[in-house]
């Protein structure tokens, strides 16, 4: 027949078994908490992620287009440049009067003017009014 020390060590045996049973359980309930709570952030994570990716796309999208906008505004003005540089050396008058216009934005009076440009003083104070610096 069995002991009564067997059967107390036994009774000890499964009582331990059962301790470290309910720890394990404990220990695993704890550890799905924190693993729902980690696939939370993860979720959350991918979703800003996805939000910063969408906007960043976007932002390229509108900075290709400017880009091209500004391409194509460069060009237009490099031409309007050259048609009024060519319109400038063809015309004389034209030109007397850009060199007039330069010469008031260095500082030049109307005396200057007149004797440099040979313009009428009318027409030299006129100029001097229109893209004077004060």
């Amino acid at each position: 027949m069995i002991s009564d020390g067997m059967l107390i060590a036994a009774l000890i045996y499964v009582i331990a078994c059962l301790g470290l049973v309910l720890y394990q359980q404990q220990q695993t309930s704890k550890l799905r908490v924190k693993v729902a709570a980690l696939s939370l952030l993860i979720k959350e994570s991918d979703r800003q992620r996805e939000t910063v990716k969408r906007e960043l796309q976007e932002l390229r999208s509108g900075t290709i287009g400017v880009g091209r906008r500004m391409l194509e505004l460069e060009k237009r003005t490099a031409k309007q440049d050259a048609r009024l540089d060519e319109v400038n050396q063809q015309d004389p008058q034209t030109r007397l009067y850009s060199r007039a216009m330069k010469m008031v934005d260095l500082g030049a009076s109307i005396d200057e003017l007149i004797r440099e440009c040979e313009l009428p003083k009318a027409e030299a104070e006129l100029i001097i009014r229109l893209h004077g610096k004060g």
